[in-house]
């Protein structure tokens, strides 16, 4: 899709979404240089709040390459954002049943039209107490694979402090005024791994490489060091299934 194209649904989108963000937030936009004017490519992205996607979004919109999401499915059935996902071209998943490849085959035949696809390759909003980005699931990885596209990461930061992840009341903290950061970096150098058999492995490994470049840059946004072994939602999860076993057997 060409900066020209954005079409009607994602421009009445913007009418909603933007006026509200412009007098609610500041902005901190780095990087839109490095978002492709031509041609299919991924966005890989941090999730630190439930509003980041406005954040990213708005900062996306504004290169004139507009992001096709991959949303929850139920999503698609709420009134009035089932519309606008729908007609903005938002791609449904539908976790845990049959048609759960349908979202990632999606993606891939958007990227090989000349589209951008964003990535939330954490799967769910961060778990790690400093709100650094964990450890990925391989779709992206799987996807860059797949289609050569360009992977460029993403950093962003200040929605979260809006709406922290996983907060007991998901209220609003708007005053003070908070400032959405955005940060876009070149693309990811993958170059290595096209030519290798897709296994877990490399996956991985291709995987780590994205989320590395996005920490980096998140890394700049926030004027610190991120944790040198990134929080692993799986690793807690089996650990609190242990102490569950552990609590039952007593």
């Amino acid at each position: 899709m060409s900066r020209r194209r954005i079409g009607f649904w994602y421009r009445l989108a913007a009418v909603i979404a933007k006026p509200p963000l412009l007098v609610l937030f500041k902005r901190d936009w780095q990087g839109m240089e490095h978002i492709p004017a031509a041609g299919g490519f991924i966005t890989a992205v941090n999730h630190n709040s439930y509003l980041d996607m406005f954040s990213y979004g708005h900062f996306q919109y504004n290169s004139g390459r507009v992001p096709r999401f991959l949303a929850k499915a139920a999503l698609f059935r709420a009134p009035g954002v089932g519309i606008l996902l729908k007609g903005t071209g938002q791609i449904p998943v539908y976790r845990e049943s049959s048609n759960a490849f349908g979202a990632f085959r999606a993606a891939v035949e958007a990227v090989e039209a000349g589209e951008c696809v964003a990535f939330y390759p954490e799967g769910t909003l961060t778990r790690d107490p400093g709100q650094w980005p964990m450890t990925a699931k391989t779709g992206v990885a799987r996807a860059a694979m797949m289609t050569h596209a360009p992977v460029i990461p993403v950093a962003q930061w200040g929605a979260n402090l809006a709406m922290p992840p996983y907060a007991q009341e998901n209220r609003l903290r708007l005053f003070p005024r908070k400032t959405l950061q955005v940060k876009a970096g070149p693309p990811v150098d993958l170059d290595r791994f096209y030519h290798q058999e897709p296994t877990p492995e490399v996956l991985k490994e291709a995987t780590e490489a994205i989320m590395a470049a996005i920490t980096e840059l998140l890394e700049e946004l926030r004027g610190e060091q991120a944790p040198r072994n990134p929080f692993d939602l799986r690793e807690m999860r089996a650990e609190q299934r242990r102490k569950a076993a552990e609590e039952g057997t007593k």
